[in-house]
């Protein structure tokens, strides 16, 4: 496989990074998964506007020449080298400072990496395994900015995922440090109530989920649910009637345990056929 790194195509074996690092030394980075099926990028406006959002907060200097054709054609080069054009791929953008300086950078300059994977699916389709859930509590997520961030500081979702996968469970629910609901380790959380859909709030420090903007967009347009941004107590998990997460890979993955809870998917089928609507034909962003 090929990586493209600052427009160069290299091997993946071949040294390109050095220990001056940032993002290797403190995470001093931002990135962005996306999904290119039906040779075209999904959702590629979205994820570009959160990927150039992200470095700004991260006060990066954003070149003149980092624009949304410029982006897209070195992601399309990067398929097309490793032979991917007609198959689903995951795509992801790391963004970071260049070498130097210590917690002070010597350049807010950056350089880009960019990398590709073959996926199984072209659309999204709705996983029907066992998918148990439970709250990681040994760390909070901070309610802040810098958590609707995708920055590379993942540590509270690397040590969740530790626990998930000693503790059997698929994934786990994080919290903010108000002990409020923030998502998943790996997505948005969304809870279906009756005909009322429940996701976190951004200022509880929800991830800016792309598949989770796209489906408020998409339920903004529709009578059929009551759509609530709210703050979302642990209790209120066990009182729905379904769990599901979203994200740009996935799509939509129901949960169907959390404790002695189980839940339906019905809801969540629904709307993963509309969101395979939006995919194929695209969506009036008026």
């Amino acid at each position: 496989m090929k990586i493209n790194y600052n427009g160069k195509l290299l091997a993946t074996d071949e040294a390109f990074l050095s220990t001056e690092n940032r993002a290797f030394k403190y995470g001093d980075a931002v990135f962005d998964t996306l999904k290119y099926t039906n040779q075209k990028i999904l959702f590629w406006e979205e994820h570009y506007l959160r990927l150039m959002a992200g470095m700004r907060i991260l006060r990066m200097e954003i070149p003149m020449s980092f624009t949304l054709e410029f982006l897209e054609e070195e992601i399309l080069k990067t398929i097309n080298v490793n032979d991917l054009a007609s198959s689903p791929v995951r795509v992801r953008i790391t963004v970071f400072r260049k070498d130097g300086g210590l917690y002070t950078p010597k350049t807010n300059q950056i350089d880009y990496l960019i990398e590709v994977q073959r996926l199984d699916s072209c659309f999204f389709e709705i996983n029907e395994n066992p998918y148990e859930v439970e709250l990681f509590k040994d760390f909070y997520v901070q309610p802040d900015l810098l958590a609707n961030v995708k920055h590379t500081n993942r540590l509270v979702n690397i040590i969740g995922s530790v626990f998930a996968k000693e503790n059997d469970y698929q994934n786990c629910i994080l919290l903010n440090s108000n002990k409020n609901v923030v998502g998943a380790l790996n997505g948005n959380l969304f809870l279906v109530e009756g005909k009322t859909l429940k996701t976190p709030l951004l200022t509880d420090g929800c991830l800016n989920g792309i598949t989770r903007k796209v489906l408020l967009n998409m339920l903004k347009k529709t009578s059929d649910f009551e759509l609530v941004e709210t703050s979302i107590s642990p209790f209120e998990l066990q009182k729905a009637d379904e769990l599901f997460i979203t994200n740009s890979i996935v799509g939509i993955q129901p949960i169907t345990k959390y404790r002695k809870k189980e839940y339906t998917n019905v809801i969540a089928k629904n709307l993963v056929g509309k969101l395979n609507t939006v995919v194929r034909f695209g969506m009036d962003k008026k």
